[in-house]
């Protein structure tokens, strides 16, 4: 998120700017594949490598990008990880 605009980043390593606020794309992309983990991240899961440790609250991508988990949201990323894949990542 950046202000009112998202940025989007896509497998091939190329990024878009859309006026667009994450809460729209987390209602359209919303539900099994996508998740919230931070007010400004709005994450596939399927490019989810590894979460390292939930009481520090960080996720690594693919790209080996660390992302942080906010506390507030650290019990429903949880949830979310344990829908999709059907246990905690390494």
């Amino acid at each position: 998120a950046i202000s009112n605009y998202s940025k989007l980043f896509f497998a091939d390593g190329k990024s878009l700017v859309v006026a667009k606020l994450l809460s729209w794309f987390e209602k359209k992309l919303g539900g099994v594949h996508f998740v919230r983990p931070h007010r400004g991240h709005l994450v596939n899961m399927r490019y989810i490598k590894a979460c390292d440790n939930f009481t520090g609250g960080e996720l690594v991508l693919i790209n080996n990008e660390r992302l942080s988990i906010s506390r507030r949201k650290k019990v429903d990323f949880k949830k979310a990880i344990y829908q999709y894949y059907g246990q905690d990542l390494q």
